[in-house]
């Protein structure tokens, strides 16, 4: 590439930094490489550092769990990949100090425990961070166990066939997670002590587990072995799939900001759009006496290429900075809430933001730099023979084919971008057709206006302005309906997802959850409960069952691959009966079922034994659960019962609230089966701080109550709702910069011929005043258009946003249907006005220079 290219292309850059439309395209390229790297930034570290956090909350990068220890074949595979093995056991037992006896959950570990993090421990001063178990010959209770057998440190307990010290009170385990998975206080004691107890017998409900730390190359290497352990009905958690999860407020939020960062990226593109059409329109002039020179359409094009690539890094460069920035103040926002601390942030991000900037002027401008190979040298004599401009179906399809390519990119999902991208195109062939019809409605209706006042006047001539460049105009009445469209879209998502964040958590969430409620109990407890509580949950009876057979098969043979690990296949899973759907719950498939005619209920036809060919009971299954294990209507599924089996048969499936801190059941039956088992009762209630004493009357009234306070996750995700809704905001405001770039890139181009409708407009007799109403009249009527079609825009993009990608409820937002036509036409009206200030003091022959131009 010649010398001479780049000398001409560096000084071109230099002198047009002082072009309005220059500024207008490296505005939005800073634009949109600045939403997309913050963003980017944001959500890599976010995602690392979540690895990072599951690896503590797992107990390690990989976790295995079965019933039999594990072979030292294994160990040794795992080793050689770079792991480092820590082992646990996993079982409940009954522990005992005097006459007090208590169920507990006992977790032995090793010495190598934990590989990440570290417990919170009171060994008698103070709460103290350990980062190893207890040492062996002692165990450290935790708080519910210590309170319900009188425990305090020092004490002796007896664990199976031995006694143990109790060292220390452990306030959280270094790799304990939020769920209730397990409802018994908890016992941790040294692996070494397991044998003393004699606990470890053949037929003893014992999970061992295996826990593994090691870099990511290390999980790579052993992804075939994980797929043969599940097949094998091994439980494999790994710390890339199976890592905690955020919840759905932050994954909507993660959502949103991948939404708006696209909103951004889109709208910067049509602004570099515009602003390039100026750009191109304003050098044909310098193209054609370069072709004078003896330059080829290769220089020209190479010439003019170099300094839009120039324009492009330097906006990268200073909109990556305002990314990383940007990104620093997100985390700021939200570290109050994140439970740990984020890596430093990578490098992909700053080739992205660099590769969007250079994407998008590819895709936005490229069709129509190529109008500038075209030039003639005999321009420079006839300044009519201006190249034709590139058709609609290239500009419009380059720019959508790339768009599509960074929506695949930054969703990941190429069937996503595909249909968005084909959508889209429909779309903006239909918005022509109505933008036209909308323009030329709008205009007659304009015309038809009568009376002789100024303004009046300055609309009829506004309206015959745009009529004259009815294509321009609709060019223009397209770019801002786009704006309008993505500006009020990302704002009604933001207010509605704030909406359903509030309505998500009232001031009377429950707080705690009572469980082990016997029977015998159920009425006094509720006699206890119900004056001191805000709120109460329906106290629901909870059998356990275990699955033993789906479609006459067993259930590992019967379920997918993958899922034959799945928890609900190797545990009893908590069934409950209902006549009536619980609130919360929302049938997605099938009916709801009806009572059987017979007052003896489904027992009176259900024969439970193995054997059984009578009538199989009807049950409603969680869609997650059923997705999961590939079941549908119409599946038998049998249940083991204490030492009974019952067939039963999906005949509704169910979606569940689970953000909503009341209980939930995988699976319910219909009344009159599950009452002659054994069952207690679980509900869940709201206690003011003003009512806690009552925490400790239920302890010593109902000692076998298992109450779980949950007012701390309460408070965390209280928390994470507040944080988040400030970092949609900060998102926000890029979008909103963005739209406003757009609107200073159209109007910018199209100022030459401004310029020259004033210039005649004054030729005529027309002073200042009426030229600046003529001129307001003109960009109001395209912003009341722009910003009618936008609240279309808006309102059916929301709605197929909430029903495929959000799971929010749509809803009309009457609201914007008056704030956007007016709000859009006193945008455009007053930008555009200031913008045309300087044209309004032109001379006439100045204007009517820019002839050529326009």
């Amino acid at each position: 590439m010649s010398d001479i290219n780049w000398r001409l292309a560096a000084r071109s850059l230099k002198r047009d930094l002082r072009a309005a439309d220059v500024r207008a395209l490296f505005v939005a390229l800073v634009l949109a490489v600045a939403a997309s790297t913050m963003i980017a930034f944001f959500l890599d570290r976010l995602e690392r550092g979540l690895e990072r956090q599951a690896g503590q909350m797992l107990g390690g990068d990989l976790v295995l769990e079965q019933r039999d220890p594990f072979p030292e074949e294994l160990r040794n595979t795992l080793e050689q990949a770079g792991f480092t093995l820590s082992d646990q056991v996993d079982l409940v037992s009954m522990i005992s100090q005097g006459e007090r006896f208590q169920p507990a959950s006992l977790k032995a570990v090793d010495d190598v425990y934990p590989h990440y993090g570290v417990s919170h421990v009171d060994r008698g001063n103070g709460v103290e961070q350990i980062a190893s178990g207890p040492p062996a010959g002692e165990a450290w209770a935790d708080p519910r166990l210590a309170e319900l057998v009188g425990i305090e440190i020092g004490d002796r307990v007896q664990v199976g066939q031995t006694e143990l010290t109790i060292s220390g009170i452990i306030e959280r385990e270094a790799d304990q997670s939020a769920g209730f998975s397990n409802f018994n206080p908890r016992l941790m004691l040294n692996t070494a002590d397991l044998e003393a107890t004699g606990l470890i017998q053949p037929g003893s409900r014992i999970e061992f587990e295996l826990l593994a730390a090691g870099p990511p190359t290390a999980l790579d290497q052993v992804q075939g072995l994980l797929a043969e352990l599940r097949r094998e009905g091994v439980e494999v958690r790994d710390v890339r799939v199976d890592r905690p999860q955020l919840g759905n407020a932050l994954q909507r939020a993660e959502s949103y900001l991948g939404l708006a960062g696209l909103a951004a990226v889109l709208l910067a593109g049509v602004a570099v759009a515009m602003s390039t059409r100026r750009y191109v329109e304003r050098h044909l002039d310098t193209a054609a006496l370069l072709r004078c020179f003896g330059a080829s359409q290769y220089q020209l094009v190479t010439i003019f290429s170099l300094q839009l690539i120039g324009l492009a890094l330097m906006a990268s460069l200073i909109g990556a900075l305002l990314g990383l920035v940007g990104q620093a103040v997100l985390l700021w926002l939200l570290t109050s809430f994140l439970p740990m601390t984020l890596p430093p942030p990578g490098i992909m991000p700053l080739w992205l933001g660099i590769f969007t900037a250079l994407a998008v002027l590819v895709g936005f401008a490229g069709p129509t730099l190529l109008r500038i190979k075209q030039v003639s040298a005999l321009k420079v004599l006839r300044r009519e023979l201006d190249p034709l401009p590139p058709a609609a179906w290239l500009v419009v399809g380059v720019a959508g084919t790339v768009f599509g390519g960074l929506l695949w990119l930054y969703s990941g999902s190429f069937s996503l971008a595909l249909a968005l991208l084909i959508g889209g195109s429909a779309l903006l062939a239909l918005l022509w057709g109505v933008s036209s019809v909308l323009l030329n409605g709008l205009l007659r209706a304009v015309q038809g206006l009568t009376g002789g006042g100024e303004w009046v006047q300055a609309f009829r001539l506004g309206g015959r302005q745009l009529a004259r460049r009815k294509q321009a105009g609709l060019g223009q009445l397209l770019a801002f309906s786009v704006t309008f469209f993505a500006m009020a879209m990302i704002v009604l998502v933001r207010g509605d997802l704030l909406t359903t964040w509030q309505d998500q958590l009232p001031d009377d969430t429950p707080n705690y959850f009572a469980i082990n409620i016997q029977p015998s109990e159920r009425d006094a407890f509720e006699q206890a409960v119900a004056p001191r509580v805000e709120t109460q949950s329906t106290l629901y009876p909870m059998v356990r069952g275990r699955i033993t057979e789906i479609n006459g098969q067993a259930p590992r043979e019967a379920v997918p691959a993958d899922a034959r690990g799945d928890n609900s296949l190797r545990r009893e899973l908590n069934l409950t009966w209902q006549s009536e759907l619980p609130e919360g719950n929302q049938v997605v498939a099938g009916q709801w079922f009806t009572p059987a005619s017979e007052p003896e209920g489904w027992m009176s036809e259900v024969d439970a034994t193995p054997s059984s060919n009578t009538q199989t009971v009807p049950i409603s299954v969680e869609d997650g659960l059923a997705e999961r294990l590939g079941l549908g209507l119409g599946d038998e599924i049998t249940f083991s019962v204490g030492s009974d089996s019952i067939t039963t048969r999906i005949e509704s499936l169910r979606s569940l609230n689970w953000d909503s801190f009341n209980p939930n059941f995988f699976v319910i039956f219909p009344p009159g089966v599950l009452e002659s088992f054994g069952h207690s009762y679980i509900t869940a209630f709201h206690l003011p701080d003003e009512e806690q004493g009552l925490v400790r009357e239920l302890v010593s009234d109902f000692p076998g109550v298992s109450l779980l306070n949950v007012d701390a996750i309460l408070g965390q995700v209280r928390d994470v709702l507040t944080q988040v809704t400030r970092a949609v905001e900060l998102v926000l405001i890029l979008v909103l910069l963005a739209g406003i770039s757009v609107l200073y890139a159209a109007l910018t181009a199209s100022r030459p011929v401004r310029a020259h409708e004033s210039g005649l407009l004054r030729v005529f007799g027309a002073g200042n005043r009426m030229i600046s109403r003529v001129q307001g009249a003109e960009y109001a009527l395209l912003g009341f258009a722009s910003g009618l079609l936008g609240a279309v825009l808006a309102e059916l993009a929301t709605a197929a946003l909430y029903l495929y990608w959000l799971d929010l409820t749509p809803r009309l937002h009457l609201g914007l249907w008056l704030a956007l036509p007016i709000g859009g036409a006193l945008l455009i009206g007053i930008i555009g006005h200031a913008l045309s200030y300087s044209l309004r003091r032109q001379a006439p022959a100045a204007s009517l220079g820019l002839l050529g131009e326009a």
